[in-house]
């Protein structure tokens, strides 16, 4: 299907703090705290500066473990995503501010409460990023527990989001509050709303996921969705099929932005572009990691495999359990088998293997070879934009801002200032259409 864009598009950029798994180098010297309010402040800033659209943080609801104890290959820790934002309003002026909360292990009139005072803090800069799961594990931190089957999360969060948005539509911009009443499968209320409307209607709302679900979830309900693949063509054919499911919910193509999770790394030249970036992916993936990360598939202990040497010469454990609390794996026969033949046809070991096999999306090279890239990847329709994701914490954009966005002005490619002041104006967005 063909998508139609406008004559002239323009990059939409966000930033995403590096989370607590090892895709941050935590071994650099130059990676400080994942919890102090420096961090956030230090990367949100460099956003700005950078004329980002938003600063998002993930969400951790409990600590993960792996063959039954803490995962000690993770740094430990997160604060709670929207007071870290209410902190961040206060420090910054015109940046989109975007907190990751789970639909599953939340209540709508709570949430929507929040959320519209950060709107309100923020002068209209708020985000959330909706999030489901079906893992028990995680569910025994709450007094619902591991109840939802898998099969519902996405119907519990779609029917979550448009309570969320009764809410918000029950005061009018004139400042008229309206009770509300809600009644459907998974929530019964009634009331009113405490928060008047916000500078930009309602927060934006975002969504991760690559599957079927997903896809048909954000095409239905969000205004950004956060995915990730791997090639232009890969892109192109997503964004294609995201974008051609809108007009069955009588949606527009430029109502939904598609912002896949990328790393950039540069250099003065190609070559050390390539290099440091080899050296960002070993300390990444540790021998330890590698491990991990097969132990992830085959679902038994490997500890005594050498990371430098072949794979195991069995198929995986069905439905194992022994990582809790990261998102499941697919079809891990059809991924061991991927990766074996992998290592089979380049002579890799484990470790070289899941080095080259794991990595998200990259741009790697000049600033101007990056700028380059980026743009061909949304003038050919395969994103609306990028969320970066630095493999240092807090400095891991600095370079970026610096090298690359000056470049991206120049080509045209992207906003030389601010023309508005929520986020819904830096996304281009429409307003909601509901009030009242």
């Amino acid at each position: 299907m063909t998508v139609p864009r406008p004559s002239r598009k323009r990059i939409h950029l966000a930033a995403h703090f590096p989370g607590v798994n090892s895709t941050t180098v935590w071994a650099d010297p130059r990676s400080k705290s994942q919890i102090g309010f420096s961090s956030f402040e230090h990367l949100a800033r460099t956003a700005e500066r950078g004329l980002f659209d938003f600063f998002f943080l993930a969400e951790g609801l409990r600590l993960r473990e792996h063959k039954g104890r803490i995962h000690d290959l993770d740094v430990v820790g997160r604060p709670e995503a929207l007071t870290v934002l209410n902190a961040l309003a206060a420090v910054t002026s015109r940046i989109g501010l975007a907190a990751t909360v789970n639909a599953t292990f939340n209540e709508p009139y709570e949430l929507a409460r929040r959320l519209a005072t950060l709107d309100h803090l923020s002068g209209g800069r708020a985000a959330w990023n909706v999030v489901t799961s079906s893992d028990a594990f995680t569910g025994e931190n709450f007094r619902r527990g591991g109840y939802l089957d898998r099969a519902d999360r996405y119907a519990r969060a779609a029917e979550f989001v448009a309570v969320a948005r009764e809410l918000w539509d029950s005061w009018t911009s004139d400042g008229l509050s309206r009770p509300f009443a809600h009644r459907g499968q998974h929530f019964d209320i009634a009331g009113e709303f405490t928060v008047p409307r916000s500078p930009q209607g309602h927060p934006v709302v975002i969504q991760a996921g690559d599957s079927g679900e997903g896809r048909e979830f954000a095409a239905r309900t969000a205004d950004v969705i956060f995915t990730r693949h791997g090639t232009l063509e890969d892109g192109r054919a997503f964004y294609a099929d995201v974008k051609g499911r809108l007009a069955k919910y009588g949606r527009s193509v430029d109502d939904l932005k598609i912002m896949p999770g990328v790393s950039v790394v540069l250099g003065d030249t190609a070559a050390e572009a390539q290099e440091r970036a080899a050296e960002i992916r070993r300390q990444q993936v540790s021998p330890q990691n590698a491990i991990l990360a097969l132990e992830q598939i085959w679902g038994t202990d490997l500890s005594s495999y050498d990371p430098d040497g072949p794979f195991p010469d069995f198929d995986p454990v069905p439905n194992a359990s022994l990582t809790q609390g990261r998102t499941r794996r697919g079809d891990t026969v059809a991924m061991a088998e991927k990766w074996r033949a992998l290592s089979r046809e380049k002579g890799l070991s484990i470790r070289q293997t899941v080095i080259e096999a794991s990595g998200r999306q990259s741009f790697i090279g000049t600033p101007e070879a990056v700028a380059a890239e980026l743009e061909t990847f949304v003038r050919q329709d395969a994103a609306d934009g990028f969320i970066l994701v630095p493999h240092l914490t807090p400095g891991g954009l600095d370079e970026f801002v610096d090298r690359v966005v000056p470049l991206l002005q120049e080509r045209g490619a992207f906003r030389t200032e601010y023309r508005g002041t929520t986020l819904r104006s830096h996304l281009g967005l429409p307003d909601p259409a509901g009030e009242g």
